[in-house]
């Protein structure tokens, strides 16, 4: 699908647009003139409001509506004609937000959807403004947008939410820690004087680094090897009974290393799977025995695996597999989501 560059429709929005996107930075940005917000852990999802109703547009381009049709009843009754709002769809639950109920939304059959949209109905959080009263306003500093974004949501009500917003970076230090109790992402730096520009990635996402040390279990083959290169490792952790829990998987290595994995790793698969924990689920990796343990850094717990593929740290030959349990893993403090929500109608200090 083909983007259409929105400031050739000064006076009219139409999607599909394609987002603004943020580059990683290891850490918030120092200076004046920042906007920091909570990350939030969803689906990234632009809204367009017209005479005819709401298009909720995903990043690639395609539509939502069907996906979320709790939300796109919400936003009709609450958006006026002409705005396009920039804001990420999220599910709420008790321990903060839940990513694996949002994705059984994207393919299900309309039936589910219809069970799911009331069993784990979505929210829409707004972090910027495209266009107010049928005129873009993309070619506003940061700043401007979100003073606008501030009168024109307002009033606006569960599950309709803004985003809380700061310039100050010490707050969003404080966030950076304390967010991830509500299963929040990290934090975005907007620069407070730039346009919004579809497809750039002119803003800074960053994260809170945590790292794991993990027994490694097992090994893929590279997909597109038979043998001799590794495609990814597979890691465990033991539970508070002894038993060693399939975590996830890390696989950011250079052909090279992928190379001499597989000769470093060779002798641990001799007898391997004689005892092994996760004997009984072989088919499509190798298994090792589990003797030796490498750190590695990753971003989300869900339930008792890695969301995500985690980053290759290092080999530590100085831990005992055993040690290498989920009472290491860093809990964060949790945080009501409610309050987090609570914090979009203030923005604190200006930038």
């Amino acid at each position: 699908m083909r983007y259409k560059h929105p400031m050739s429709q000064p006076t009219q929005i139409r999607p599909p647009i394609e987002p603004m996107l943020a580059k990683v930075a290891q850490e918030l940005p120092t200076g004046e003139g920042f906007l920091f917000e909570p990350k939030w852990d969803g689906i990234r999802a632009l809204v367009f409001r017209d005479a005819s109703g709401v298009t909720l547009q995903g990043r690639d381009g395609k539509a939502l509506n069907r996906q979320f049709p709790e939300l796109e009843k919400v936003l009709v009754e609450q958006l006026p004609r002409g705005c396009v709002l920039d804001g990420e769809i999220v599910v709420a639950a008790a321990g903060g937000l839940d990513f694996d109920a949002l994705q059984q939304r994207l393919h299900p059959a309309p039936s589910r959807i219809a069970r799911l949209a009331k069993e784990t109905p979505a929210a829409f959080v707004a972090f910027d403004l495209l266009a107010a009263g049928g005129a873009s306003t993309m070619a506003l500093a940061q700043s401007e947008r979100r003073l606008r974004l501030e009168r024109l949501l307002g009033q606006a009500r569960a599950p309709l939410h803004l985003t809380p917003a700061t310039s100050d970076r010490a707050q969003a230090q404080d966030w950076l820690q304390r967010f991830a109790g509500a299963g929040l992402d990290g934090v975005i730096a907007k620069p407070g004087a730039a346009t919004y520009q579809p497809g750039k990635r002119t803003l800074f996402k960053i994260k809170h680094e945590r790292t794991a040390d993990c027994v490694v279990a097992g090994f893929r083959w590279h997909k597109e090897f038979t043998e001799g290169v590794v495609g990814s490792l597979l890691l465990g952790l033991y539970d508070d009974a002894g038993v060693l829990q399939n975590a996830g998987v890390t696989s950011a290595f250079s052909m090279e290393t992928r190379r001499q994995l597989a000769l470093e790793l060779e002798p641990l698969r001799a007898n391997a799977l004689q005892d092994h924990p996760w004997k009984d689920a072989t088919q499509g990796w190798e298994p090792l025995r589990p003797e030796r343990v490498v750190e590695v850094q990753y971003e989300h717990l869900q339930g008792e695996r890695f969301r995500d593929a985690t980053v290759f740290v290092r080999w530590r030959e100085d831990k005992a597999p055993r040690d290498c349990g989920y009472g290491q893993l860093e809990v964060a403090t949790p945080t009501e989501l409610a309050q987090v929500l609570a914090g979009g109608r203030k923005s604190g200090p200006r930038p």
